[in-house]
C-alpha cells in the first residue's frame, strides 16, 4: 500500500494533533531497541472496523523503520489464524478462541498482547432475554469455527448449555446471517462491527448482550495481537516495533476517531464513514491498558475447555502460545 504526499501530510497532521495522547516513545526510543532485523511485515486485512489500529499504523510502521508493509486479505477468526500457520502473514488481530484452538493443536502461533475490549453484540427477536433462552433456537454465525461461533459457544457452555446440541447453528454466505436475521428467518445473530451498527441504524432486533459492558466478558480483551512464531523468534526488534506502532495507532483511535474513520474509509478498509465513526466511539480502546492479556487467555481457554474445543490446560496454552515480554517492555517505556 502506498500513500501520496498530500495523504501522508494529512496523516502526520493527525498524528501531531494526537500529541497530547499517551503515545509510547519516538525515534530515539526505536533506535535504542537495536538493529531492525527485517524491514518487511505482512498484516492480515480482515473485514472488521474494530481492528482499525492496524489499518492506520502504516506511517507509524514506516517511522519504526519498516519499508515493505503489506496488508494480506484474510477472513476473521479461524481463517486468519490459519494464514499465520501457513506463513501467509506475520501478524494479525484476532479474537482469542480462534488463536487458542490451533495453539492447543501445536500450531506455531504466538499471542503477544491484547488490542481492545468488547466488539461483539448479540441481537435477538422478542421473547429471547438471555443466553439460556437460546436453547433450541436458530442462531446465525459466519461459519463453524468463526470468531462468532467460538465466542457464543463459550458463552453457552458458561451458562450450562451444550453448544453443539442445544443450539441450531445457521451459516450462510449468501444471504449473510445478518440479513437472515433482518428477514426474520433466524432467532438470533452475533455480530461485530459494522454489523451491529447497521442493525441498530435499521432498528432491527434488540441487543441482549454486549461484550463491552456485560460481565464477565467485559472484563477481558476481545481481540488479541498474534504473530507467526518464527517471525517473533527471529525478529524480536521488529516485533516490538510492530507492537509500538499499534499502541500509537490505538491512541489515535481514542484521540482522533473522526480522522481515523475517514482514513480507513479512504484506504478502502470499510465503505461507510458513519458506521466506522460509531464503532470507534463505542469500542473502549482507552481501557485497553487496564486489562491483563494473560488473564484473558486463561479465561477463554477455560471456556473453550468446558465447551470441548481444546484439551490442554490454560497454563499449558499460556506457556506454549504466548510471549508478553514485548508488551511489558513497552509498558515500562510508557511509564517512563
Amino acid at each position: 500500500m502506498t500513500q501520496d504526499l498530500p495523504d501522508r501530510r494529512r496523516f502526520l497532521a493527525g498524528l501531531s494533533a494526537a500529541a497530547g495522547a499517551s503515545i509510547v516513545g519516538g525515534p530515539q526510543v526505536s533506535a535504542e531497541d537495536g538493529r531492525l532485523e527485517t524491514t518487511s511485515i505482512r498484516i492480515a486485512k480482515i473485514a472488521g472496523i474494530c481492528v482499525a489500529p492496524q489499518y492506520v499504523a502504516e506511517e507509524l510502521l514506516r517511522q519504526e523503520g519498516f519499508a515493505d508493509i503489506r496488508y494480506v486479505a484474510a477472513d476473521a477468526g479461524a481463517p486468519a489464524a490459519r494464514a499465520l500457520v501457513r506463513g501467509d502473514i506475520d501478524f494479525t488481530a484476532n479474537f482469542s478462541p480462534p488463536l487458542i484452538i490451533p495453539i492447543d493443536e501445536g500450531e506455531p502461533i504466538t499471542i503477544l498482547a491484547g488490542q481492545h475490549v468488547g466488539c461483539f453484540e448479540l441481537f435477538a427477536r422478542e421473547g429471547i432475554r438471555g443466553i439460556p433462552d437460546l436453547k433450541g433456537k436458530t442462531v446465525g454465525v459466519q461459519g463453524l469455527g468463526s470468531s462468532q461461533y467460538t465466542f457464543l459457544s463459550g458463552m453457552a457452555a458458561y451458562v450450562g448449555l451444550d453448544p453443539v446440541n442445544d443450539i441450531r447453528w445457521v451459516t450462510s454466505t449468501s444471504p449473510k446471517p445478518t440479513e437472515l436475521f433482518a428477514e426474520g428467518k433466524i432467532d438470533a445473530f452475533l455480530g461485530f462491527p459494522p454489523e451491529p451498527q447497521e442493525l441498530r441504524s435499521r432498528n432491527i432486533g434488540r441487543v441482549i448482550f454486549n461484550s463491552a459492558i456485560d460481565r464477565p466478558w467485559s472484563h477481558y480483551f476481545c481481540c488479541m495481537l498474534a504473530g507467526r512464531r518464527d517471525y517473533v523468534r527471529n525478529n524480536p526488534v521488529a516485533t516490538k516495533r510492530f507492537l509500538r506502532a499499534i499502541i500509537k495507532a490505538t491512541d489515535l483511535c481514542v484521540s482522533q476517531p473522526e480522522w481515523v474513520a475517514q482514513r480507513i474509509v479512504d484506504a478502502g478498509f470499510t465503505p461507510r464513514y458513519d458506521y466506522a465513526l460509531k464503532t470507534l466511539q463505542e469500542i473502549p480502546y482507552a481501557r485497553s491498558r487496564e486489562y491483563d492479556a494473560e488473564d484473558t487467555i486463561r479465561f477463554y481457554a477455560l471456556r473453550l475447555r468446558e465447551a470441548g474445543f481444546i484439551r490442554n490446560t490454560p497454563n499449558r496454552i499460556i506457556a506454549e502460545g504466548t510471549d508478553w515480554r514485548f508488551i511489558e517492555e513497552l509498558r515500562r517505556e510508557l511509564k517512563g
